[in-house]
């Protein structure tokens, strides 16, 4: 299965995001950022922790049954070789069974996510949605009115970020912050990522209107497609 994420979303579900931001854009000064990245951390140590279980219970199945072979084998051997042989195994097995299972849990998100703890994902979540808050310059708006709603689908977690204008308004704030994230969490959970996130975006749009209407030199700064990014 193809896993690139330019590929997980079509053109209408891309539209349908746009579509949400030009639309809210129209009514409001806020400069909206919907950005979803298919991971946020690498997580090397996740796929080796799978390979290693995967070498580990490859050795237990090769411990448990090269004895059974070897006295099918017949009776009246002497010597090592028996014991070389096994040992050959088990450490072929080992190797064999890491590289495996590394190699499935660099494909397979949801392996990699069991083996990490929640705490590192979080933080490299946070981490990798500030980078992007300065690389897609939503720091740079010329009211100060940038937003950025960041999902990472495999930690599955939202970080919703915005700039100085939005965060200092008393209608805004970080109770804005919240619940956009509460909003998408909820639609993510039950609907696919685009739709969550046009929908989100819809319904945040008329509070935002309110506290940020859009000027009369109001102009659009920031492009209103879906940001896509690959794991790191």
């Amino acid at each position: 299965m193809n896993n690139r994420i330019d590929d997980q979303f079509s053109s209408t579900q891309r539209q349908a995001v746009e579509e949400a931001v030009r639309r809210a854009e129209e009514t409001t000064a806020c400069e909206i950022i919907p950005v979803v990245a298919e991971a946020s951390g690498r997580y090397d140590r996740g796929e080796d922790m799978i390979g290693l279980w995967c070498g580990v219970l490859a050795a237990i199945a090769i411990w448990t049954w090269f004895p059974a072979r070897s006295v099918e084998a017949g009776s009246g051997a002497w010597g090592a070789g028996t014991g070389a042989l096994g040992l050959v195994l088990l450490v072929a097995g080992i190797v064999g069974g890491f590289l495996v299972g590394a190699a499935i849990a660099s494909r397979t998100a949801w392996l990699r996510r069991l083996a990490v703890p929640r705490k590192q994902q979080h933080e490299e979540v946070a981490r990798r949605a500030r980078e992007v808050f300065f690389d897609q310059r939503v720091h740079h708006t010329t009211g100060r009115t940038g937003l950025l709603i960041y999902v990472s689908l495999l930690e599955h977690e939202v970080t919703v970020l915005a700039d100085q204008e939005i965060l200092a308004h008393p209608a805004l704030g970080t109770l804005l912050l919240e619940r956009t994230r509460d909003l998408l969490v909820g639609r993510l959970k039950t609907g696919d990522v685009a739709e969550a996130l046009a929908s989100t975006i819809r319904e945040i749009a008329p509070t935002l209107a309110a506290a940020l209407p859009i000027r009369p030199d109001d102009t659009n700064e920031h492009p209103d497609a879906l940001v896509l990014l690959p794991s790191p």
